[in-house]
């Protein structure tokens, strides 16, 4: 497999979940791969692990990407270690579901800096090491920025924010050969999911699976397989598109 062949990527909040879903297919694809993550260096090394393992390449590097520095220096050693970068994929996400009345100024800061400006910050840090021959850039928002659910309502702001630089981003950059798109999933089998209290058989999970036509959650390899599409060359001709990959339950 080779779509990917030669191509740098940095994949932000890599170290689990549709993350570490995506750096483990690109690597398949024949990408060498950043694997970003703020926290859990054990998850980024295991995810380096078993891409290494396969015959692929790929470097754990922690950043924050809510800090000018740290994201400073993500790109600082993803053109160190391998020269040059040509896919940015912002994955890295605080949800924070709360009912209204819960929601704090706190809250409110760490979602936006990690969900909004954290994206803003890695795609300038981005186009400086594209250069002239263009990148690609792919943000994983949420079918919640369409239909938000209860208790996600500042989540849902972030992510239909996240939407709206996309499509600005897509008439600003086209230009310059960067193509930019959302990936909007739905229901995901993940940790986050899980410590939202989706839990396998709770009345969460089958909530969301009643409104899913494809009757079933989703697996981080269904958002994987997605974005190594928009990452390839097979997805030239398409930029500012907003792709829901939610087993039909955000049919917009």
């Amino acid at each position: 497999m080779s779509k990917l062949k030669n191509k740098v990527a940095v994949v932000t909040g890599a170290s689990k979940g549709i993350g570490a879903s995506i750096a483990k297919h690109f690597a398949a694809e024949g990408a060498k791969v950043v694997v970003n993550y703020a926290s859990s260096k054990e998850g980024a090394d295991q995810v380096v692990r078993a891409i290494t393992e396969n015959g692929g390449i790929a470097i754990a590097v922690r950043a924050d990407v809510s800090k000018e520095t740290d994201v400073t220096r993500l790109f600082e050693e993803t053109k160190r270690a391998f020269g040059t970068l040509d896919i940015l994929v912002n994955n890295a996400v605080y949800q924070g579901y709360a009912p209204i009345e819960q929601v704090s100024i706190e809250t409110f800061h760490q979602s936006f800096n990690v969900n909004v400006l954290g994206p803003i910050l890695t795609i300038q840090a981005a186009l400086k090491i594209f250069g002239d021959r263009g990148g690609n850039i792919i943000n994983i928002s949420s079918g919640a920025s369409k239909m938000p659910l209860p208790a996600a309502s500042l989540y849902s702001a972030t992510k239909a924010a996240l939407d709206a630089i996309t499509i600005a981003l897509s008439k600003e950059l086209g230009a310059k050969n960067v193509r930019i798109n959302s990936i909007l999933p739905g229901a995901t089998e993940t940790e986050g999911a899980t410590s939202a209290g989706v839990t396998a058989g709770s009345e969460y999970e089958k909530m969301f699976i009643a409104k899913t036509p494809l009757g079933r959650r989703g697996q981080p390899a269904d958002i994987a397989k997605v974005a190594v599409f928009l990452a390839s060359d097979n997805a030239a001709w398409i930029t500012g598109e907003q792709i829901s990959v939610s087993g039909g339950m955000y049919g917009f």
